[in-house]
């Protein structure tokens, strides 16, 4: 998988994804625990761009170790768009993407509902002019459409690439996104944040402003760990964790526990010499995770895999070994939502 290389400066800038290196993930094999735990994944990708593919049998393969997965939440990233759409409705193109891989999955007879709930974008800069756009994809996606998501990544210095999208400055707090923000939740529909720390703040803002939308905050948040913050991580962890305690007072907002495989978060799994195994990323993440579950509670806490972009930095099948270590000593209650449960309300998934 090759990603393309920014510089600033005349020096290269680290990619937002790791590259995804099946001989080295082969060399760290686990059993998996607990594999009769039901769980939602609550965030992968299904993509096909010009220089990564990743399919619906991709994914059913990284899956296939074990664990009993019985729905996933498909995300949008910007495939399969309709170049031919009228302006606004481009993105209908990969809605029909998504609902394709997941019939293909369904037509093999599978137990896990991949794709059972799709979270689409929409550019909701188009203000009113969001709303066709919203009604058109929950009707040519049966419903299966349950939200939105804008990436609103942005930091003033150009070495703190957290995301390959490059959204305005400030964009969740822009008149024109808020006109289109605020037909969401007449339509039945929720939003999938995804910002960094330094921007939480703004996130807090539109929360109190929509309180009847239902909003959840993708990969704990972002606590950088890039540019002028690495070294810095606990110092960062200090602000994030007063940015995420405010946040967590908006009880229309949730938390999504994962991400942990990217460059942000400056664990540098993939420079190892073998994979770490699910030890290793427990300990590494288990600060973030418990302070988000202390904070928002586990009826507003999800795990997600965030494949395939987490899958530079170890297996599907290791990584949620390591959320099930994390977990081990709560109360049934409470894993059952964070492994499940929370996914499953809050995208509206049936059982399987």
């Amino acid at each position: 998988m090759n990603e393309t290389v920014s510089t600033i400066a005349g020096k290269p800038l680290a990619p937002p994804h790791v590259s995804i290196r099946p001989e080295w993930l082969a060399l760290r094999i686990e059993p998996v625990l607990e594999p009769a735990l039901p769980i939602v994944d609550a965030h992968h990708h299904i993509w096909e761009l010009p220089d990564k593919v990743y399919r619906v049998n991709d994914l059913l393969d990284d899956m296939s170790g074990g664990h009993d997965i019985r729905a996933t939440v498909f995300i949008e990233c910007k495939t399969h768009y309709d170049a031919a759409a009228p302006a606004g409705f481009e993105p209908l193109g990969e809605v029909r993407f998504a609902c394709d891989e997941a019939r293909k999955a369904q037509a093999m007879g599978i137990r896990t509902k991949v794709a059972a709930a799709i979270v689409a974008n929409t550019d909701l800069l188009l203000g009113d002019g969001a709303r066709p756009v919203l009604e058109r994809m929950l009707k040519i996606s049966g419903e299966r459409v349950r939200g939105i998501r804008n990436i609103a990544v942005w930091h003033a210095d150009p070495s703190v690439r957290a995301s390959a999208a490059t959204p305005p400055r400030g964009l969740v707090s822009d008149i024109r996104f808020r006109e289109g923000f605020k037909h969401l939740a007449p339509l039945g529909l929720s939003f999938d944040a995804w910002l960094v720390h330094t921007q939480i703040d703004e996130l807090c803002a539109l929360a109190e402003a929509f309180p009847d939308t239902q909003i959840v905050l993708n990969h704990v948040g972002g606590p950088l760990a890039l540019g002028p913050y690495r070294g810095h991580r606990e110092e960062v962890f200090e602000v994030w964790k007063t940015g995420v305690t405010a946040l967590s007072r908006f009880h229309n907002v949730s938390m999504k526990l994962g991400g942990f495989g990217m460059p942000l978060f400056g664990f540098d799994f993939q420079e190892l010499p073998l994979p770490p195994d699910s030890e290793a990323i427990a300990a590494a993440i288990r600060p973030y995770v418990e302070t988000c579950v202390e904070l928002f509670g586990a009826t507003r806490c999800m795990f997600e895999s965030n494949f395939p972009v987490d899958k530079g930095c170890f297996s599907y099948s290791i990584l949620w070994n390591a959320y099930k270590r994390l977990t081990i000593g709560m109360a049934d209650a409470e894993r059952a939502a964070l492994f499940h449960d929370t996914a499953a309300r809050f995208y509206r998934i049936g059982p399987a």
